[in-house]
């Protein structure tokens, strides 16, 4: 996963059971490494 963190782009790396909480405003980008089952939950209309 990159995300934008004081503008500054910053990776991570999720791995199974993981959790990535996106606040209002971040901007992030998953980059899967091989296969990936994501689920993904958002707020109706925030897309």
């Amino acid at each position: 996963m990159l995300y934008k963190k004081e503008g500054k782009e910053e990776p991570t790396i999720l791995n199974t059971g993981d959790i990535f909480y996106a606040s209002i405003g971040t901007e992030h980008v998953a980059h899967p490494i091989g296969e990936a089952r994501i689920l993904v939950v958002e707020k109706d209309g925030s897309v």
